[in-house]
């Protein structure tokens, strides 16, 4: 469902359209609440859906190893019991909060009057870190993130990084690809070591104390140089993925009024931030013994719309009961 008007209320609008915010839109539906959710992206799933849709997440309890895209899927389907109206595509500007409810400001000119609100932005907007060597390559042959993995059928791929997405997407690029090569400025790697060791195995071969410095090729991408201990190489490549991270900012969110520590939202047991009818969950917040993962965000989320549930309605109870319950 998505909604246009210019000016749209709701019980519960969620600022965050990932995992953590899709779970806690199927929750508000289960609490009886009206939804919303906004994000500054175009598509559900947050970094998810835009960086890593292919990857192989192994942390979610009940799921030994599921796909970005089909955690995805489910939780959109999961969600949509709760008929949300989903505001894409447009960014939470401003924040004014009133005594019987908040007044987000979406970078469009939509208004959404919400008697409470839920932070679920993760690490908010992010971009890419730059690889140097390929301005300007961008679409020719160099991509930061690994969307799908069909373009990189039978090329020689060159993955610039040490962390574990770099690690993660050699795993998943080495059955696909004629031949993967890792290349990293250090010896030691950011990665899980149980990653190294699994991409080790394989055989790909990992260039340490190494930069990619040049690339090369008439329009496309055909050749890289790497630089070793000074001493430049040059290889064949049809593609390049530079997984150097990428550099957080929580824009708007930061003027809001809400505690912040570093770049991380202050909550405490119940999910409240310092401003009342404002929660937040998943990667965001920060409280003692913080532990970010997707599974702890769910819990997180189903702790903030319960929450919540009491603001909008005194007479209400925390917790509800179980959703089987229901059945």
């Amino acid at each position: 469902m998505t909604q246009d008007t210019h000016t749209h209320r709701t019980d519960l609008l969620i600022v965050g359209a990932g995992p953590v915010g899709l779970f806690a839109a199927y929750y508000a539906g289960f609490r009886g609440l009206d939804v919303a959710v906004v994000d500054s992206l175009p598509e559900l799933g947050g970094q998810i859906t835009a960086m890593y849709p292919e990857k192989a997440i192994l942390d979610v309890a009940g799921f030994p190893s599921v796909k970005g895209r089909d955690l995805v899927t489910g939780l959109v389907e999961q969600a949509d019991t709760a008929k949300p109206t989903y505001l894409l595509g447009r960014a939470a500007v401003s924040l004014d909060h009133r005594e019987e409810d908040a007044v987000v400001g979406l970078d469009d000119g939509t208004s959404v009057v919400a008697r409470t609100v839920l932070v679920t932005a993760g690490i908010g907007r992010f971009s890419p870190r730059p690889l140097p060597a390929a301005e300007g390559w961008e679409g020719r042959g160099v991509e930061f993130f690994v969307p799908s993995f069909e373009p990189y059928v039978g090329k020689d791929v060159v993955i610039v990084g040490g962390g574990d997405s770099a690690f993660d997407w050699a795993l998943h690029l080495h059955p696909v690809a004629r031949s993967v090569t890792l290349v990293h400025r250090r010896d030691a790697f950011r990665a899980h070591q149980r990653t190294v060791d699994q991409v080790r195995a394989l055989g790909v071969e990992i260039v340490t104390r190494a930069e990619v410095t040049a690339l090369h090729g008439n329009g496309l991408l055909e050749e890289v140089e790497i630089t070793v201990d000074e001493q430049a190489q040059r290889r064949p490549a049809q593609a390049v993925v530079a997984a150097l991270g990428f550099i957080a900012d929580l824009g708007p969110l930061t003027e809001w009024g809400l505690e912040l520590d570093k770049r991380h939202l202050v909550v405490d047991s119940a999910m409240r931030t310092n401003l009342p009818r404002v929660f937040g969950a998943g990667d965001i917040t920060e409280y003692p013994g913080k532990v970010r993962l997707i599974a702890v965000g769910f819990g997180e989320a189903a702790t903030a719309v319960n929450n919540a549930a009491v603001v909008i309605d005194p007479a209400a109870h925390v917790f509800p009961g179980h959703s089987s319950e229901g059945h």
